[in-house]
């Protein structure tokens, strides 16, 4: 999280507003550990990762609905998961990802 940190008070200041994504969970062979966050502006930008580029996309469309609803959400990506498939997660483990706004 410290590494996205300048970045979204970058664009606090800019007057944006920001949802964050963090891996809460893995399981089995994860591409990242808890704790690895992304940050999403509202004007699309973004900085960090939670999967090195698995499920991003996903994450990033599921941003959309946090910032429309101001709702937390909980993402599960699994490769036992149809989702998982379409969103590249071929490593075999399983991440749960946090989505929330940033006050």
């Amino acid at each position: 999280m410290k590494e996205i940190l300048p970045e979204i008070e970058a664009w606090k200041k800019d007057g944006e507003r920001v949802v964050v994504a963090t891996v809460v969970a893995t399981r089995r062979s994860a591409p990242r550990p808890i704790g690895t966050s992304l940050a999403i502006s509202e004007s699309g930008k973004m900085c960090g990762s939670v999967s090195g580029g698995c499920v991003e996309s996903d994450v990033f469309e599921n941003a959309q609905e946090v910032f429309r609803t101001g709702e937390p959400k909980l993402l599960s990506y699994g490769i036992s998961d149809d989702l998982a498939w379409s969103v590249c997660l071929p490593c075999g483990g399983e991440i749960d990802v946090f989505v929330e706004p940033v006050e």
